[in-house]
């Protein structure tokens, strides 16, 4: 909806609030007239069902006014007599109109002074529930989110189980898109594929003030701007769905690149500007290494961080097989090998593939090598082990999928680019060869009509040869090399898909336990109330949120004590 539009809308729902309770207004000692005028009528009724006037700014503030609402209806009905069940069902099954109904049935009386208190102990519970999920809602939009690791893309720094908060007000609270929404929840009802959500109306982007921009290597929140899970909720179909971006996939990567840098992957580092990229000392990057060992790999003999660890096997194919182009080429559509060694009648390879076509290629595992994904320090510590032969490092063969999708660049995920990252602002030469770096900034990050006519670009119907950005773009990738899928695969994150900033680890646990009761026992007491960010390692402050909760409950009980003991 565009403003013209939304203004329409908020002059019917006037109109509408005008028509439902001018007699109600009148029988309250007010005019007439002042249930016509936007705003004003809402203070005045608020001053009628005896409410704060400041409640009227949650009546503005997108989500929370949901709430609100059906709070307001049945103030206003039980300000003028219909305290009755069925009355309270009424109003909120019909959105409110059958307000029209007390207003023009002739036995609204006004009682102004009607008790707030609730008249059963029901009608309290329901009361400090309704109030409760309104403010969680509000810090949840507005000031704080918790987030869940689901991947190991940023191990070290965060671990699959680490549950975070993550602040909207450092970058700016983004205002949601989607006006109708259930509260705290994202794209689709827990337990369900049913979305949260309608996809109209649709509020236009805008975002809060915030205390700071993002740095670099900063870790981010985002929403994922080639999504294409139809829910959060267990969807593995891959089949792109359409989601406003207040609903896109939530996920959380380091900002390696911000806007304005130029950057390149080589040998799987990044450098900005033509300078190696120096991470925070609390973050280890990782990539796979083939490790061969002088006997078979198993649990018995061998360091158990290695069987712990992420590994994928390590396979020989027959070099007739992987030398024959009608093979690479079906190769390439069942997975992504990578060669790691080769003689005159087997070649080594590492990386995934499907098991029905490598059981076609007569593939065979190789027992005593693995691919395992390390960090610099455990490689180290793998080339003193006894039973080690070598330690190497995997390097990605160059793969289609890699943003922007050009066969020719021949980049792969250790190495890639050099590429400019947006910045608002920034204008660019614009052609055949520049368009696939931009051409989603300009068709749908940017909403701008894009087509090529021969060798002219037109965008909204203009022939272009340059293209000025209208926001701020983000280079986001995973420490875990080669485990992250990540802007090496959909390129730009644009700042309005941003979400927010992790500040704090608040629980840990292994999330892939194979039990409850597992999971207990791999609670991470050490990660638990520590910062994301900064030097060294993690600092935890859990001790100083337990003495803070004991001081709050032991009050608590203490206050509730005493007000019985007066009673």
């Amino acid at each position: 909806m565009n403003f013209t539009e939304w203004l329409l809308f908020f002059l019917l729902i006037q109109v509408l609030h005008f028509l439902g309770t001018w007699k109600l207004y009148v029988k309250a000692g007010r005019k007439a007239w002042e249930a016509a005028i936007p705003i004003y009528n809402g203070l005045v009724l608020l001053q009628i069902i005896k409410r704060p006037k400041w409640w009227i700014l949650l009546f503005f503030i997108p989500v929370v006014n949901l709430l609100m609402f059906p709070v307001i209806w049945i103030e206003t009905i039980r300000t003028f007599g219909f305290f009755k069940k069925v009355d309270s069902f009424l109003v909120l099954v019909t959105l409110g109109l059958y307000i029209f109904y007390v207003n023009y049935a002739g036995d609204a009386n006004y009682n102004p002074e009607r008790s707030l208190k609730p008249r059963s102990e029901l009608g309290e519970w329901v009361s400090s529930i309704t109030f409760a999920i309104i403010a969680a809602t509000l810090v949840h939009t507005y000031f704080m989110q918790p987030f869940t690791i689901p991947t190991s893309s940023l191990e070290k720094s965060l671990l699959v189980g680490d549950y975070l908060f993550v602040s909207k007000f450092h970058y700016g609270a983004r205002v949601p898109s989607s006006v109708i929404s259930l509260p705290m929840v994202h794209d689709s009802i827990p337990l369900t594929k049913l979305p949260s959500y309608l996809k109209k109306p649709q509020l236009p982007y805008t975002r809060l003030p915030g205390l700071q921009k993002i740095k670099n290597n900063d870790i981010v929140c985002f929403n994922w701007p080639a999504d294409s899970l139809a829910t959060m909720w267990g969807d593995n179909s891959g089949k792109f769905t359409y989601k406003p971006v207040d609903k896109k996939t939530n996920y959380v990567k380091r900002s390696v690149g911000i806007a304005g840098d130029s950057l390149e992957i080589r040998d799987g580092y990044v450098y900005l500007n033509g300078k190696k990229n120096e991470l925070p000392s609390r973050a280890k990057i990782q990539f796979y290494y083939t490790y061969e060992a002088k006997s078979t790999i198993n649990g018995s003999n061998f360091p158990q961080f290695l069987i712990e660890k992420e590994r994928i096997g390590v396979y020989k194919i027959l070099s007739e097989y992987w030398n024959n182009a009608k093979v690479q080429k079906a190769i390439k559509k069942n997975g992504n090998l990578s060669k790691i060694s080769a003689d005159s009648l087997y070649t080594e390879v590492a990386g995934g593939i499907n098991p029905d076509f490598a059981r076609r290629l007569k593939m065979e595992s190789v027992p005593n090598k693995i691919n395992i994904n390390l960090t610099a320090q455990e490689v180290l510590k793998l080339k003193k082990y006894k039973e080690t032969v070598s330690v190497r490092k995997l390097n990605f063969n160059a793969d289609n999928a890699i943003f922007p999708h050009i066969k020719s660049n021949n980049w792969s995920q250790d190495n890639f680019g050099p590429i400019y990252i947006p910045k608002a602002g920034v204008t660019v030469k614009l052609d055949l060869t520049s368009l696939p770096y931009y051409k989603q900034i300009i068709q749908n990050y940017e909403n701008n009509d894009l087509a090529v006519v021969g060798s002219t670009i037109f965008i909204n119907g203009i022939e272009a040869t340059s293209y000025t950005f209208k926001q701020d773009y983000y280079w986001l990738m995973g420490d875990n090399r080669h485990n992250s899928l990540d802007a090496r695969y959909w390129g730009y994150v644009p700042f309005d898909h941003v979400l927010g900033k992790p500040v704090m680890v608040w629980f840990s646990w292994n999330a892939n336990a194979a039990s409850f009761g597992e999971k207990l026992k791999s609670i991470r007491w050490d990660r638990m109330f520590t910062t994301v960010h900064g030097e060294g390692a993690p600092v935890s402050y859990r001790y100083y949120v337990l003495a803070l909760l004991a001081l709050y409950f032991g009050y608590s009980f203490y206050s509730g004590r005493k007000k019985k003991a007066k009673k």
